[in-house]
Formats: C-alpha cells, sequence, structure tokens
C-alpha cells in the first residue's frame, strides 16, 4: 500500500499550523453558539393584546355599540376570531366578521354588540394568528351597569398548545437542523474539502439533512391547520383546513419551501455524483462555480421562507430585517452545519485533510463576525431597553444563556489546549503509514492454496484483512490522549449547547421584552394609578341670590373604576350646615367621550346628601360638575377635574 500522510500528518511545524487554526476554531465556535443563542432574538416572538374598549374589568354604565381590542403588531382574524359572550354564555355580538379599525401605525380590530344588552358581566375571547405565524389568544371581562355571576368559564390553555403544538414545535425544530446540516455540509464539501464529495459519511449526513428538511416540512403543513385552529390532532388531514392554510403567508412559504427543496435534491445530486466523479480541474472547477452560485441561491431561497413568513417580516424595520434575518440562518448553516460535516469527517474518513481544516477556520470566522452583527440587531428589534432585560421574562431567559455562554466559552478554552497537545503528540506520516500497511504485511501462507480455489474464502480474508486495519487504526487513534481529551471537551460543549436549544425553545414561547413593556405601558395608562384613594373636593359657590354663598365639600370613596359612594356637605361662609332644596351631581371624562353620568343624592341631614352606586367605568380626569339650587329662581353650577383611579 502507498504510504499516505494522515489527515494532520507532519511536518511537527505543518502540524501546529492547522491545529492551532482549529483550536482557535472551537472556542470560537463554542463562544458563538452560546452567543447566537443568547443576543440573537428567536424569530418567534409572538403578538400581544395591548388595549381594549371596554378594558378588562371595566364597569360601564350603558351597553356599548361594539368592542375593540388593539395588538402590538399586525394579526390574521378568522370571521369567528373575537366572540362576546353575556352572563349566561350566548352571543351577545352579531357574529359578523371583526372589522378593520386601522389608523396609523395602530393594529385595531372591532365587533359589533346587539341592541338592548341587559346589565351583568359579559366576556370576551378572541384567538389570531400573529404576523410571525404563530397562534395567540386570550379573553377579558367587563360589566354593564354592575358586575354579575357569569355562566362562562375562561379558557385555561393557550392557541398552539396541546398535543398539535408539541408535534409542530419538534417539527419547527427539526426544520432548522435539516437546513442547517443540509446546507452547512454542502458548503463544507464545495468550499473546504472537495474530495469528501465521494465520501459516503458526508454523503449520508447531507442527505439525512434533506431527507429530516423535506419530513419537517410536510408535518408542518399538515399541522398548520389544527396549530393554529382547533388544537385537535384529527383536523390534520381537514382537506377544507389545508386549502385554509395554502392561502395564508406562512401556507406559501411552506409550498415555497418545498419547491426548493426539490431543486436542492437535484443539487445534491449533481454533488455526490457527477461532481464527486469529475476528475479533469478545469472541468471540476467550473462545475464547482455552477455548484456554489445555484447552491447559494438555492439556500438564501429557503432561508427566506423563514424571514418572510415569521418574526422578521413584521415590527419595526421589516426592510432590513429580513436580509438580516436570511443573512443570520446562512452565517449559522455554514458555521454549525460545517462543523458537524468537519467533525463526521474526522470520525468517519480517513484522508481529512489539513488545508481542509484551515479553510473551515476561515469560513466559521466570517461566520462569527455575521452571527454578532446580524445577533446584536435582533436583540435590540426584540428587547429594545436595558430595563426589558433585566425587567422582563423574556430579558432574565436571555441573561441565562449569557450565564450559561460563560460556561461554554471555559469549556471552549479547554478544547483549545487539548487541540494543542494533540498536534505535538501526533505520531510522523512514516509511523501511521507503516501502521496502515501492517496488517497487509502478514499474510497467512496456509491460507493462500485454498483462497486461489475459493473466491467466496478469499473475499472472507480480505473483509477480515479489512477489519484488522481499521481496528489497529481505531487503536492508534484512540490511544493518543490529547485526542480523547480533546473528544471529552467537544462533548461538554454539545452538552451545554443543548441545555442552551432548550431555554431557546422556551424563549419562541415567550412574549418579546420590547411587547411586554409596551403592553404594560398602555395597561398602566388606561388604568390609572392603583394606589389612589377617596377622592376630596371644595367647591365654593355663588347662585347670586340671598344666602346664595356657600362651599360643597365632596367625598368620593373609594374614588377608582366601578362603583363609588358620594358624600356631600353644604356649608354657609360660616362653615354651619346649609340647607338647599337640590343638588345634582354629573361625572364626565372628556378624553373619552363619556358622560355626562349623573348621580342623584339623598338629603340625610341638614346639609349632608350622599349618592350611591355611582358607576366610573374608566380610569383618568373625570370633570365632576355641581348644581347647586338655593331658591326657586337661584341656581349655578361648579366643576372641577379630578383624577379617578
Amino acid at each position: 500500500m502507498t504510504a499516505t500522510a494522515p489527515p494532520f500528518g507532519p511536518p511537527p511545524s505543518a502540524l501546529r499550523r492547522p491545529f492551532a487554526a482549529a483550536g482557535l476554531l472551537t472556542a470560537l465556535l463554542g463562544a458563538v453558539l452560546g452567543l447566537l443563542l443568547a443576543v440573537a432574538a428567536p424569530a418567534s416572538a409572538h403578538a400581544a393584546l395591548t388595549g381594549s374598549d371596554p378594558q378588562d374589568g371595566a364597569v360601564v354604565a350603558t351597553a356599548p355599540t361594539q368592542v375593540t381590542l388593539t395588538f402590538s403588531e399586525q394579526v390574521a382574524l378568522g370571521a369567528d376570531s373575537i366572540r362576546v359572550l353575556d352572563p349566561s354564555g350566548k352571543r351577545a355580538d352579531t357574529k359578523a366578521a371583526p372589522r378593520d379599525l386601522h389608523s396609523g401605525s395602530t393594529v385595531k380590530y372591532g365587533v359589533a354588540l346587539r341592541g338592548g344588552l341587559g346589565d351583568g358581566t359579559y366576556t370576551v375571547a378572541w384567538q389570531a394568528v400573529s404576523a410571525d405565524s404563530h397562534p395567540v389568544s386570550g379573553a377579558f371581562t367587563f360589566s354593564i351597569g354592575a358586575p354579575s355571576k357569569t355562566s362562562v368559564a375562561l379558557p385555561d390553555s393557550e392557541a398552539g398548545g396541546g398535543l398539535v403544538g408539541t408535534l409542530y414545535d419538534i417539527a419547527r425544530y427539526a426544520a432548522y437542523a435539516g437546513f442547517i446540516v443540509l446546507a452547512g455540509g454542502a458548503a463544507f464539501v464545495l468550499a473546504c474539502w472537495q474530495r469528501g464529495a465521494g465520501a459516503r459519511p458526508l454523503q449520508r449526513l447531507v442527505v439525512r439533512g434533506w431527507m429530516t428538511l423535506t419530513a419537517a416540512t410536510i408535518a408542518m403543513l399538515l399541522l398548520r391547520s389544527s396549530y393554529t385552529g382547533s388544537g385537535k390532532l384529527g383536523d390534520v388531514l381537514d382537506l377544507d383546513g389545508l386549502k385554509a392554510v395554502l392561502d395564508t403567508k406562512p401556507g406559501a412559504a411552506l409550498v415555497s419551501r418545498l419547491l426548493l427543496l426539490g431543486a436542492s435534491a437535484l443539487f445534491v445530486a449533481v454533488l455526490f455524483g457527477t461532481y464527486a466523479k469529475r476528475e479533469d480541474p478545469r472541468e471540476k472547477r467550473d462545475l464547482t462555480f455552477g455548484l456554489a452560485i445555484g447552491g447559494a441561491v438555492i439556500a438564501a431561497g429557503i432561508a427566506g421562507t423563514w424571514a418572510l413568513a415569521e418574526h422578521a417580516s413584521t415590527g419595526i424595520q421589516p426592510g432590513i430585517a429580513m436580509p438580516v434575518d436570511v443573512l443570520h440562518l446562512l452565517a449559522v448553516a455554514a458555521w454549525l452545519g460545517g462543523l458537524v460535516a468537519l467533525l463526521t469527517a474526522l470520525y468517519r474518513t480517513p484522508d481529512l485533510t489539513s488545508a481542509a481544516v484551515r479553510r473551515f477556520s476561515t469560513i466559521a470566522f466570517v461566520s462569527v463576525v455575521v452571527l454578532v452583527a446580524t445577533g446584536v440587531y435582533q436583540s435590540w428589534r426584540q428587547v429594545g431597553t436595558w430595563s426589558a432585560l433585566t425587567g422582563t421574562g423574556y430579558g432574565q431567559l436571555l441573561l441565562v444563556k449569557v450565564g450559561l455562554v460563560a460556561v461554554l466559552v471555559g469549556i471552549a478554552s479547554m478544547s483549545r489546549r487539548w487541540t494543542g497537545k494533540l498536534a505535538e503528540g501526533d505520531a510522523p506520516a512514516a509511523v501511521t503509514a507503516e501502521a496502515d500497511e501492517e496488517p497487509e504485511a502478514e499474510p497467512e501462507p496456509e491460507a493462500e492454496p485454498e483462497t486461489a480455489e475459493d473466491p467466496a474464502r478469499a473475499a472472507q480474508l480480505a473483509r477480515q484483512r479489512a477489519a484488522v486495519a481499521t481496528a489497529e487504526k481505531k487503536r492508534i487513534r484512540d490511544a493518543d490522549p490529547g485526542r480523547s481529551g480533546l473528544r471529552r471537551s467537544v462533548l461538554a460543549e454539545v452538552g451545554v449547547a443543548v441545555a442552551l436549544l432548550a431555554v431557546t425553545t422556551v424563549l419562541t414561547s415567550t412574549e418579546p421584552g420590547r411587547t411586554q413593556e409596551e403592553a404594560a405601558r398602555s395597561s398602566s395608562a388606561a388604568a390609572g394609578p392603583v394606589d389612589s384613594g377617596p377622592v376630596n373636593l371644595a367647591l365654593p359657590f355663588d347662585t347670586g341670590g340671598a344666602n346664595g354663598k356657600g362651599t360643597v365639600r365632596m367625598d368620593i370613596d373609594p374614588g377608582r373604576t366601578g362603583a363609588n359612594v358620594i358624600h356631600l356637605w353644604i356649608e354657609d361662609p360660616a362653615k354651619k350646615p346649609m340647607d338647599v332644596p337640590e343638588v345634582k351631581i354629573a361625572f364626565t371624562l372628556e378624553s373619552k367621550d363619556i358622560g355626562p353620568l349623573p348621580a342623584v343624592p339623598v338629603r340625610l341631614t341638614e346639609g349632608h346628601w350622599t349618592a350611591t352606586g355611582l358607576q366610573l367605568p374608566i380610569a383618568g380626569d373625570w370633570k365632576v360638575a355641581v348644581t347647586v339650587r338655593t331658591s326657586d329662581i337661584d341656581q349655578t353650577t361648579v366643576d372641577k377635574n379630578v383624577k379617578i383611579g
């Protein structure tokens, strides 16, 4: 057998360069895996309900004509996406499709209510598909007149959950993994090690990536209708539901992905067929160029199906976010998929060259730069502020990832040290060549006559020799402590990476920090201060007649939304109780065009009046108007603004 240099053969000076590059690559890959997962925002951040009219828990004096819902970003609603139920559970809306009430950047929808609605507590249940393709749902209540008991049970499960949600999430992550292996493995062969096109382990790796992505895409297409609708596994094969999915943006993206996978199947067939057998350098160079251009276009197209259907296509700066998302995913594939291909080649092929490792190191470094730049931008889009990073569940999960990154970087530094030891301890090429030839240098004389007459026996002996040679190579390789140490540290890196992916899984179902803060600000602004108490007023008046001067003192308790009790005292200039024939009170919230809401006080004693059952539906600055009549012809109205929380 002709002696050939091992994958990282001598001289020692040549060994150190590729191994130093590989060690640096290991450290960079470990760090960037954490940076990618900890800094880059997932593409599955959901829309949130940021407001409604009437608001959650509000008590309105008269029945509204419609209910409106405001969302943090664009959503898709069906004909039955918003339902209003009366206290007995019957539909209180007109069952018409929600009306689009968008105004500028405000995403708002409304449903009309039936006339003649009675007093009591009403439930609003809604379900929609956010622009990032994920279903969102919720429910809240409001009351007309006064709260009451209701037979409607608020849903305790979210849209997109259950078994169908779990299966859909598994398919979604399998699709990402399949794309990374398919695109990264093919890129490794073309850009780093072209002879690897003939290596069966690499062929199997890339083909399995294609099969995984194709199967996952088909599963997502079938599960989509049930995932965003009923949540029942039995509806997966509903043809009407599948037809409805094809009319949506996510459905169109999945179909486009399948078409691109057809083109990628042809690419893989050429790469591992015609290209692997091509021997002429010029023809192979031309074919390499053609495959590189075609593969890049197909990979960018497949990556674009995620960008066009998920969160990058909505929110702030979608024109920038979508190409950034494509670059981000391509960089992940080139780096992580290439790493998988490199490890496969190291474990399963005997002739990986140090030049291939150096080329992959360069590609990985470029991928790192792209990942950092795109990841920081994506993180800014999803978090926005430092307060969101520390004060929201989404931001806190990102901080957990930062801690995992620190662990991963430490393990990566160990990998680099083991790589250096491996380079120093590698056997010379001649020794390795001797080891390779040793099994063939031990013929079995007694078997020669028999093998000449028995081809089956000859084939069996050939297989035995090959097995012995393979076992000897593995023994020599495993006896190297540097290589064993590197394996252990890489396995540890993979373990931490799995933990990071688990945290990422949780993040994909967590509302982004930016959206959480926006919803909190909207709710706070609408609800007003929660620590407000009884309101005390003093309103001087003068009706213009005899004994027409005095002061109205008023207490509004508890001074919040809902039912309030009013106590009113009328005093003369000497601060003694003053009896008047009539007093009227009215409340108006001009900013919301509500009111005037009348309150009819009842006389208790001289100068003391009270009114009960006043319902103030919304927090805000209310104008309190008091009309005092001191004679048949003398009366006046005085008013003052008060903050009701």
